[in-house]
């Protein structure tokens, strides 16, 4: 079983935000694989479905972002589950926007979503998937700066970022997590091109 977590704010007047990247990739994966992530459960909305014999649940907590680990923490006490097999996607403003990167595990940075399923779980072993909000912006605030909505021109690059994630999303349960890092580790990579089918799955 894969367990993909989300991370953001619940609410549509955070839906939009930088910081709801993690719930944005969800929303896609569900409409890819044709599950609505409606049901509540762990204080979260899940949606389960079958992808090749093999169960996933797609997570989005409900808890506000800065108690993520609150969610997460009944997930993995009431499921039993491999952390390598759970994956939480984020947003991270020090990654360039239109970019990811993957880990194994590591620190929160300066990310209060992170910071808070470390504290909850008492370890920092767990798979994340970090999609780029950028760093080159003129909102000296971060917390304002993560809970503003994408310019225009900002859109084309983030959807770009999406894609990548979903793609390498599919990479680590087909092939392994070191091959999706060996793929999208990569610094200044070729942009993908923007999702086009999905796009509506932005909003939640």
């Amino acid at each position: 079983m894969w367990i993909l977590i989300g991370l953001g704010n619940p609410g549509r007047e955070f839906a939009r935000t930088r910081h709801n990247a993690g719930f944005k990739l969800i929303n896609i994966l569900a409409k890819e694989w044709g599950v609505r992530v409606r049901k509540r459960r762990f204080l979260s909305k899940i949606g389960e479905v079958d992808r090749r014999g093999e169960k996933i649940l797609l997570v989005k907590p409900q808890t506000y972002m800065n108690l993520s680990g609150k969610a997460v923490k009944l997930i993995v006490d009431n499921l039993s589950i491999n952390l390598e097999n759970m994956i939480v996607i984020y947003d991270d403003i020090d990654i360039p926007l239109g970019e990811i990167r993957i880990r194994k595990k590591g620190s929160a940075g300066t990310h209060k979503g992170v910071q808070s399923i470390i504290t909850e779980l008492g370890t920092e072993n767990f798979p994340r998937l970090r999609i780029g909000i950028g760093k080159n912006h003129k909102i000296e605030d971060l917390t304002q700066y993560v809970l503003s909505p994408f310019e225009e021109d900002e859109l084309p690059l983030f959807k770009s970022g999406l894609n990548k994630a979903k793609e390498a999303i599919n990479i680590i349960m087909d092939q392994g997590i070191d091959k999706a890092m060996s793929v999208y580790n990569k610094r200044g990579e070729k942009i993908s091109l923007p999702l086009q089918k999905n796009e509506e799955a932005l909003n939640p």
